[in-house]
């Protein structure tokens, strides 16, 4: 990291983190202002009205889903039978990190909140194959705002300026989150001197916009069925001028109150028994990787113009292509219709249930790159 205005940084008072979440303090660091005592959460429908309207979607929650006793044991389920593949696609990534950037100065940042889970099987893996304990955060990043300059800076301060950070998400879209991140690098060093590797590292990239991944196939990730019980209890992250100060992190809630039912740690030690099974295939096909490195094509995208052209939708952030995002769709949003590549898609089954609970039409359309897209129904104005 040439160049840095280490004096900018190391004057930056930025208020230190709070314990938070329900993954052990060894696995990740939340880089979150508490919020858990303000009221946020709106319901789904008047918070799509508020957010096409224009309403920036940080400035509010949605009321997280209370899944049924059916969903919960699709996803116990889901979760036996895609482990061992799950732990593959870790293995992957974690030696292409470790290939890439060796051990000494990593810094694994998963993007709150569908990075962390992510985040932790990555430093778990790590620590296993290597002996090498890296230092594990979850921050946030926001499409339209930005990455939460606050909280790089507290990681520089903390490991130094050799120091590299490696930003870790559960799947890519259509490469909305990509290009925020590489936004918001461009904007560290423009403001900082800082240099930062915008490659983010995901399990599944049916979007093909990331170099540093598990599987490009459109695959169902057991933490891509739930929110906040998955993910170590946390909220989706919080940005608005009169909640955080110039000095603190972008906020979030913890929902302490459904520790009873959380399941955080429950997916991860589901995945990790199986790391030794898989590291030499992993080691292998990393290796392939890193020799004939992936071509970057964002091929997801003509995707999604060409749905829009089909459904005459202006915005495209009311198209959600893949199984992550389409989940999140049927989760927290108004869905107009579902997408899917086929009927019998073993990896729909917990979207097919979804839809069925949520009264949303589901159609067939051919050629579709992606297993499933969600659509959101247009009112007006911007959207997520």
């Amino acid at each position: 990291m040439k160049g840095i205005d280490i004096e900018a940084i190391h004057n930056r008072r930025i208020s230190p983190p709070v314990a938070l979440g329900s993954y052990p303090a060894s696995d990740v660091t939340f880089l979150l202002k508490d919020l858990s005592d303000v009221s946020l959460e709106r319901g789904t429908a008047e918070r799509e009205e508020a957010i096409q309207s224009g309403v920036h979607y940080s400035e509010m929650l949605p009321v997280e889903y209370q899944p049924t006793e059916q969903y919960i044991e699709l996803f116990h389920e889901t979760l036996q039978l895609t482990a061992k593949k799950v732990a593959l696609a870790v293995a992957v990534v974690s030696e292409m990190i470790v290939a890439r950037r060796g051990t000494a100065n990593t810094v694994l940042v998963s993007l709150a909140r569908a990075g962390t889970p992510i985040g932790v099987l990555i430093k778990r893996y790590i620590l296993e194959k290597y002996g090498a304990d890296l230092p594990h955060y979850s921050i946030s990043i926001i499409r339209g705002k930005g990455i939460d300059e606050n909280a790089v800076l507290y990681m520089l301060q903390q490991h130094g300026r050799d120091a590299e950070l490696q930003f870790i998400d559960g799947w890519t879209g259509k490469g909305a989150i990509r290009q925020v991140l590489i936004e918001a690098c461009e904007s560290m060093h423009k403001k900082y001197g800082i240099t930062l590797n915008d490659d983010l590292a995901v399990l599944a990239d049916p979007g093909h916009c990331s170099g540093t991944y598990g599987t490009r196939e459109d695959y169902l990730i057991p933490s891509a069925c739930l929110n906040s019980t998955v993910s170590g209890l946390m909220s989706r992250t919080v940005l608005r001028d009169d909640l955080i100060g110039a000095e603190e992190f972008h906020g979030a809630k913890f929902y302490k109150e459904w520790l009873d039912s959380d399941l955080s740690n429950v997916f991860v030690e589901a995945i990790t028994p199986y790391f030794a099974e898989v590291a030499a295939e992993a080691l292998a096909q990393a290796a392939g990787m890193l020799e004939h490195p992936p071509e970057i094509t964002w091929q997801g995208l003509a995707d999604i113009r060409s749905i829009q052209d089909t459904f005459g939708i202006d915005n495209i952030n009311l198209v959600k292509p893949g199984v992550g995002e389409t989940t999140r769709v049927l989760l927290r949003r108004v869905p107009w219709r579902i997408l899917v590549d086929r009927l019998d898609n073993p990896n729909l089954r917990h979207i097919l249930l979804l839809a069925e609970d949520r009264g949303v039409p589901v159609e067939v359309y051919p050629g579709l790159t992606y297993s499933c897209c969600g659509i959101i129904k247009p009112l007006k104005g911007e959207s997520e």
